[in-house]
């Protein structure tokens, strides 16, 4: 029960910063903190890739854009001049599609948003697949290499496709109706609901996660990042659990990204950039490799601090200032600190103690 009792903390200090922005009239503060949550997902998904099956991803910045970018264009392509057509037909019989008016009275047919939701998903789940399977079997810094190869492919493919919008991205996502009243849309009047959505979502992967890691799954993935050969030698089926897991961290980064598009009306390719995906692996490092908390705490502070223009343009800089130190002071993370032995340490190595 132990390990349950930080979750009711994270859901205490949601509670409590909502009701101190109304308090203080500083609601808009629950824009970036929403917006916060939702990159936090992708960084819990990936610190559990990285930090207990032992295996880093440069390209999760690709499968948050697939499923933001399928959800996009699922819900914004106008399928009425084929609405004849038999297939057309069928799905809007089956309630897959929804009909309405655009801005200028012409009449749209797109998917409905929890379709478009479980194809986007879906979509990144299968490329997880495909890629994992030969991807995962690479270590070290080919893994690196070729996972940053799958997210350079992602961001020039939808740079250059037409139906991604290019350059110019998609914008005039509709809203994501959830349940009636429940609506992800970044309105002004749902700011309060769709900060509870976000955080809501959190606290439902943190718990899969907690119980995730203290099962005997969590066990045998503990033991492929400690020492992966004896692991296999022991007979944990080091392969499933890796791709199992690249899988499912794919799936939630997706799922961000869907949320996300919806609650932002649109997606640009900078979600699909490397940088975004450096920047996730630079958090989960300062977070703690191996700590989901920790992960979640400074995922939740540094895009937020991002976001309201803290760093300015220097934004990218700072990430990489910040992964430096993190890596020289604090390799485990900044959780766990310890300022004075780690001076100490590299004052040796830098020549300083014989």
């Amino acid at each position: 029960m132990k390990r349950y009792l930080p979750l009711l903390a994270l859901l205490a200090v949601v509670i409590f910063v909502q009701l101190l922005t109304g308090w203080t009239e500083t609601g808009f503060y629950l824009t970036q903190l929403t917006m916060s949550a939702y990159y936090s997902l992708v960084i819990i998904g990936l610190c559990l890739l990285m930090g207990y099956a032992g295996q880093i991803s440069l390209g999760h910045a690709g499968f948050f854009a697939i499923g933001g970018y399928t959800s996009a264009i699922l819900t914004t392509h106008n399928l009425t001049p084929m609405k004849d057509q038999a297939l057309v037909v069928l799905l809007a019989k089956v309630g897959c599609l929804v009909a309405s008016k655009d801005e200028y009275g012409a009449e749209l047919l797109v998917a409905q948003p929890w379709v478009a939701c479980l194809l986007a998903v879906t979509a990144a789940t299968l490329v997880a697949l495909v890629l994992g399977g030969p991807v995962l079997k690479l270590k070290g810094h080919y893994l690196a290499m070729a996972t940053l190869g799958f997210g350079t492919i992602i961001y020039r493919l939808v740079l250059a496709t037409w139906l991604c919008g290019e350059a110019d991205g998609i914008s005039s996502v509709p809203p994501f109706q959830l349940l009636p009243g429940l609506t992800v849309s970044g309105g002004f009047g749902e700011r309060i609901s769709n900060y509870y959505i976000a955080w809501g979502l959190v606290v439902l992967f943190m718990v899969l996660l907690i119980n995730l890691v203290h099962s005997r799954a969590g066990r045998a993935l503990r033991a492929i990042h400690g020492a992966e050969d004896a692991a296999n030698a022991m007979g944990v089926n080091t392969a499933r659990f890796k791709l199992t897991i690249f899988v499912l961290s794919a799936a939630v980064a997706a799922l961000a990204g869907v949320f996300l598009t919806h609650y932002n009306g649109g997606i640009g390719p900078s979600e699909a950039g490397i940088m975004k995906s450096v920047r996730y692996v630079a958090i989960v490092a300062v977070g703690g490799m191996a700590s989901i908390w920790g992960a979640l705490i400074m995922g939740t502070l540094l895009n937020f601090l991002s976001m309201r223009g803290v760093f300015g343009t220097y934004d990218d800089a700072v990430f990489g200032a910040i992964l430096i130190i993190i890596m020289l002071f604090a390799p485990e993370g900044l959780l766990r600190l310890q300022l004075w032995p780690r001076l100490k340490e590299l004052k040796k190595s830098w020549g300083g103690e014989k």
